[in-house]
């Protein structure tokens, strides 16, 4: 379960099985890859940094790099704002830090 899981169960089982086993599963749409682009896209644009670091790590298992996910954030930076982008410039320095 996510980390909510305990707070939240019931949302947290919806969450995974709908979300990641049903939505995320429909590879014929659309790819893992192109799903977690999207999603970063859209947790930028909402500056919701919480979720993002999460979503970050599951678009490097999803082939996205982390000059891929840069560029995102520093192209969004003209969309979303300097202070979203910068956000999640601070959440994709944590991942690049983890994965050294």
């Amino acid at each position: 379960m996510l980390h909510f899981g305990h707070i939240a169960p019931e949302f947290a089982k919806l969450t995974d099985q709908v979300l990641f086993d049903q939505v995320w599963q429909r590879t014929k749409q659309l790819s893992a890859r192109e799903r977690s682009l999207i999603t970063i896209a859209s947790l930028i644009t909402q500056a919701r940094p919480e979720p993002l670091l999460f979503h970050l790590k599951k678009a490097n298992d999803n082939k996205v790099s982390h000059e891929e996910l840069a560029e995102v954030i520093t192209h969004l930076a003209f969309y979303a704002g300097w202070p979203s982008a910068a956000a999640a410039s601070t959440q994709l320095q944590t991942l690049i830090t983890e994965d050294n």
